[in-house]
């Protein structure tokens, strides 16, 4: 992961300024000739292809129309516009705390319809009992050295979980076996957040699946996401979190989150997995 966000801006920049130049490639026409079908000055052609000038919207639908490939306008244009904003660090993020950040997604929670999330490495935010999130959330503010709120965003969590059980919300979750067993707070509390998950099991509105330890993978296990509808997919790494809202990278991770579905057990199945890890802490 490079090391800054301005240098993963930088090759996500460089990164669609190479397919546009590919693309013109394969129209086999000469960046002078481009331009002259876009109505530009030569020079303008040849920035935007050595990621010297950030194209416009408007430059890169006519680049794709100069190139008869217009269908892939849409995709350009997504990753061009969340070029600066896709990488955002931790320490940013949280500077002033992690209170606010979770008020300010509230919005994003409330007209998503169908979450898909994949948890690799703890419980998913919207089904953390207080106790689980207050010991999540401490370390969290420990490593980072931000401000210590946790109080506070810890009842903004749950706050912003009541989409769960409230409104037109579709959930589909799966976890990595593992996860039942990562103890982030003291014993009875892993207790009841695992008998939580399993009374949320019952919601019509939640399908809750585990990928067994023994599973033979066919999706090999990434850093956990969050895929909210098709609009958009925040990946969460141990520096920063990721926003996807390219089209084609996000079918990719729906592609994922549906192989790794397959490999997951769900009901009674799933249920014993947990009673299982429940057991365990005894």
């Amino acid at each position: 992961m490079p090391s800054s966000p301005l240098s993963t801006a930088h090759a996500a920049r460089v990164a669609i300024a190479v397919r546009l130049d590919d693309m013109r490639k394969d129209a086999g026409i000469t960046g002078h000739e481009l331009a002259q079908r876009c109505g530009w000055h030569k020079s303008k052609a040849s920035r935007i292809a050595r990621a010297k000038t950030a194209p416009s919207d408007d430059d890169i639908r006519a680049w794709c129309r100069a190139c008869d490939a217009e269908n892939q306008a849409a995709d350009l244009i997504a990753a061009s516009r969340t070029a600066e904003s896709m990488y955002v660090q931790w320490r940013q993020i949280h500077r002033d705390g992690m209170r606010q950040i979770h008020e300010k997604t509230v919005p994003l929670y409330e007209r998503t319809t169908h979450f898909r999330v994949y948890a690799s490495n703890v419980v998913p935010g919207m089904l953390q009992t207080a106790e689980y999130a207050t010991g999540l959330l401490r370390a969290i503010t420990a490593f980072q050295r931000t401000p210590d709120d946790v109080a506070d965003a810890v009842q903004a969590r749950l706050n912003r979980s009541r989409v769960v059980h409230e409104g037109n919300h579709r959930f589909a979750l799966l976890l990595e076996e593992a996860v039942l067993y990562y103890r982030v707070c003291e014993t009875a509390a892993m207790a009841d957040q695992l008998r939580y998950m399993l009374d949320v099991m019952s919601r019509p509105n939640v399908s809750l699946g585990i990928i067994p330890c023994t599973a033979r993978r066919t999706m090999w296990p990434l850093e956990a996401f969050y895929a909210f509808d098709d609009a958009q997919v925040a990946v969460e790494t141990l520096t920063a979190e990721i926003n996807v809202t390219a089209p084609g990278e996000i079918r990719t991770y729906l592609k994922a989150f549906a192989e790794m579905s397959a490999i997951a057990v769900h009901g009674a199945t799933a249920r014993a997995l947990m009673t299982k890890a429940i057991e365990a802490l005894d």
